[in-house]
């Protein structure tokens, strides 16, 4: 994960691909949840497949740390936690290691 480069974005199941776990998308986003904050792992340009911060109250702000992080990195993200996702995806190249 920590190879997302900044101002790009992935999504939970890309993630859970990535490191072998098809199908476990849910699985990774408790993951991230887990993080203590302030975190080196960039988890914050980890989003849903419907191109969408998860906001939710049990995320305690994170979620709203997520947006203000990502704004920051120059990706938009409107006030419901919504992003292009198709300009902003991250393609990793498998090869090359990236």
């Amino acid at each position: 994960m920590s190879r997302i480069p900044h101002g790009r974005l992935a999504t939970y199941g890309q993630i859970a691909e990535l490191i072998g776990a098809f199908g476990c998308a849910r699985q990774v986003g408790w993951a991230l949840r887990r993080l203590k904050l302030p975190s080196t792992v960039p988890w914050h340009r980890v989003v849903n497949a419907r191109g969408r911060i998860s906001m939710s109250l049990s995320r305690e702000g994170s979620d709203w740390i997520q947006r203000e992080l990502l704004m920051a990195e120059g990706v938009p993200v409107d006030g419901e936690g919504r992003l292009p996702l198709r300009q902003f995806l991250w393609h990793p190249d498998v090869h090359a290691g990236d």
